[in-house]
């Protein structure tokens, strides 16, 4: 209970400053995040086409994800360092744009891949090209597995960006990091309790994008 009290009275007293990490962890992680959206989409897209590919992409992606995230961001250092930023945000939102691939390629994948074949023909019979049936039917329909994808990644990298403290990239990390250095309690448990509401409020708030994008079709 003491504890309990002395974690409040310290977010009570430093809630400009927490916020401000809040706010600096979630935009790393959107960035990374973002770019993952950008390239992994049509890298799934893609290997839909080029079958071939499938095995390979998807399997250096997982090879991504086993690294250890300290190890991680380790290796990005000496290669950005080469252009005098090994240190800071560009190493840490390189990792975690590595770790958001999978999720995001494989849901991608695994949604244009599961579309019903007769779905595919019927829009082949009233003459759209193979563009449009991707912008207007397959597409809509993968929008709940591809969001799930993203809503791993997020999830994942919320978690992950805690640790790039570690090399200088701020974040909510960085009360945990101090809480530790420091033996003080109240810190790491503020850094750890807001990395778990961040999570899970961005969870929900990507939940109800979700459900605004699903055609309504398919919600019912």
């Amino acid at each position: 209970m003491e504890t309990l009290k002395q974690v409040l009275g310290y977010i009570g007293h430093n809630m400009p400053y927490i916020l401000g990490l809040a706010r600096q962890h979630l935009m790393l992680v959107g960035i990374a995040v973002g770019l993952a959206v950008l390239i992994g989409v049509p890298l799934g897209m893609m290997i839909i086409r080029f079958r071939t590919l499938a095995t390979g992409v998807l399997g250096f992606a997982t090879v991504l994800l086993t690294i250890p995230a300290i190890a991680l961001f380790g290796l990005m250092i000496p290669v950005f360092s080469m252009i005098g930023q090994g240190i800071g945000a560009v190493p840490a939102i390189s990792a975690a744009f590595l770790y958001s691939l999978l999720p995001i390629v494989r849901s991608t994948y695994t949604a244009l891949t599961d579309i019903s074949p007769g779905v595919r023909e019927a829009g082949l019979g009233i003459g759209l090209s193979s563009w449009q049936r991707l912008r207007w039917v397959e597409l809509p329909l993968a929008v709940p597995v591809i969001f799930s994808g993203i809503r791993t990644a997020v999830i994942l990298n919320i978690s992950v960006m805690a640790i790039a403290s570690i090399i200088g990239a701020g974040g909510l990390g960085t009360l945990i990091l101090h809480g530790i250095s420091q033996s003080d309690i109240r810190m790491l448990l503020t850094g750890a309790v807001m990395v778990s509401l961040l999570a899970i409020g961005m969870d929900w708030v990507l939940l109800q994008l979700q459900g605004v994008l699903t055609p309504k079709g398919i919600r019912k």
